[in-house]
């Protein structure tokens, strides 16, 4: 069972990245995006509450997976990247795809996850799986609404 959670928390093995975990998770993120939209599984447009739903059920199992791994892996380890994952989903909630707008959001969600303003940074004080999910899901919420006020003014 270790096995399992080990591979979904580091988002298929990307969190085992030596250089930049956060942004190879943030990538698995973008690629399974990019193969709903192109298998036409799920849209963040046409079937929002289907890409909610995805997303919640993502986040309960990041959560019990982060908890169990914290136990051997410490507080908030790097190699725990489905939290990337989620924020990058987060990001590009009712958000048209395209490559542009994925790259945007990309960069957009990697900048609040990293500089962690706006009281992202508080949210890591929450502890176990919360903790750890909560900082890149209030990321993936602040990229969103930089997104969506470019794209209305582009």
């Amino acid at each position: 069972m270790k096995f399992i959670y080990k591979l979904f928390a580091t988002a298929l093995g990307s969190g085992y990245s030596p250089f930049a975990p956060g942004t190879a998770g943030t990538i698995v993120g973008c690629i399974a995006l990019w193969l709903f939209h192109k298998c036409g599984l799920i849209s963040t447009i046409t079937t929002p509450f289907l890409f909610i739903g995805l997303i919640v059920i993502t986040t309960i199992l990041g959560i019990i997976a982060a908890d169990k791994l914290e136990k051997e892996w410490g507080k908030d380890p790097s190699k725990i990247v489905i939290d990337e994952v989620i924020g990058i989903w987060i990001t590009m909630m009712f958000v048209p795809f395209t490559g542009i707008n994925l790259l945007i959001g990309f960069i957009l969600f990697r900048f609040f996850d990293i500089a962690k303003p706006l009281g992202i940074r508080k949210l890591e004080n929450l502890g176990g799986g919360i903790g750890v999910m909560a900082d890149d899901m209030l990321a993936g919420i602040y990229a969103n609404i930089v997104l969506q006020i470019i794209i209305y003014f582009i």
